[in-house]
């Protein structure tokens, strides 16, 4: 991990995100880049700022105190401010792409997670667009910066494994233990087999790593996403690894995504399918 893209809009939810992306700058030496982006046709909210370029020069001011805020807790870090403009998810996901191995740290408002205020109304398009790991929280979430361990559910899907290359490096980067969770669902032979086969190949991509895991197998009949979120709480984990849903006219798929997304106490980190193609995109 080389960069890190913090979303910013000077919310409490933006300042919980930057101080993880800190703490992920602190451990992988990776670049900050605090990001604010100017969306046309929205005004400000300020009575004092008279004209754009009053309110332009309010903004640098502020990125300036919050890049001091990250090379207080982080000297050595190397912190870019930088102001965009554009629809917010577009602006992000550009710059974030157009950087080699990075990932997106964002907050998220609203008491679901996405229903209101700048990243609320953005998070789901954000996530979508990147073709690079996107790691959102919502600024209630109160837990350490410090992964101890990180929730991984492995299901039937081929592109399963590939959230595995992420969720090891940040393990390694925090000496955290990953909780392998094999999701039997539909509850069958067949799914146990290929699940247990799957949890092999992520066992053995842990031992090759020397990360420190365990696995659990879990026999689910319906509500997989209350299953994972429950039993991810259960196990004291602090970060939930998952794919990103790739088959946008997958109602089901859809839902699943949105419905962890909306209602996960722990941040999360959505890995985008590098098999998929999209012909949107």
């Amino acid at each position: 991990m080389k960069n890190i893209v913090v979303g910013i809009d000077f919310s409490n939810s933006a300042m919980t995100a930057m101080r993880h992306a800190v703490s992920m700058a602190i451990r992988s030496k990776a670049t900050l880049h605090l990001v604010w982006v100017k969306t046309p046709g929205v005004k400000h909210n300020s009575e004092e700022m008279e004209d754009d370029s009053a309110y332009l020069n309010h903004v640098q001011t502020r990125m300036q105190e919050w890049v001091k805020l990250c090379k207080d807790e982080s000297p050595e870090s190397h912190v870019n401010s930088v102001i965009l403009e554009g629809k917010v998810h577009t602006a992000v996901t550009h710059y974030a792409n157009n950087l080699p191995d990075s990932i997106i740290v964002m907050g998220a408002h609203g008491a679901s997670g996405f229903e209101e205020g700048y990243i609320g109304n953005n998070a789901f398009r954000l996530i979508n667009d990147a073709n690079v790991p996107v790691l959102i929280m919502r600024e209630n979430i109160q837990i350490t910066r410090d992964l101890i361990k990180i929730f991984v559910p492995i299901d039937l899907s081929f592109e399963t494994l590939q959230k595995m290359r992420m969720t090891i490096k940040l393990a390694k980067y925090f000496a955290a233990q990953i909780h392998l969770f094999g999701v039997n669902y539909p509850n069958s032979a067949e799914t146990r087999h290929i699940i247990n086969v799957q949890l092999r190949h992520a066992a053995d991509m842990c031992d090759e790593a020397n990360v420190r895991y365990i696995v659990e197998n879990m026999n689910v009949n319906n509500d997989v996403c209350n299953t994972i979120l429950k039993h991810a709480k259960e196990v004291d984990a602090n970060l939930i690894t998952i794919m990103r849903e790739e088959q946008e006219t997958d109602f089901t798929a859809s839902h699943n995504m949105r419905q962890i997304l909306s209602t996960c106490p722990m941040p999360l980190l959505i890995i985008p399918n590098k098999n998929a193609f999209s012909v949107a995109k």
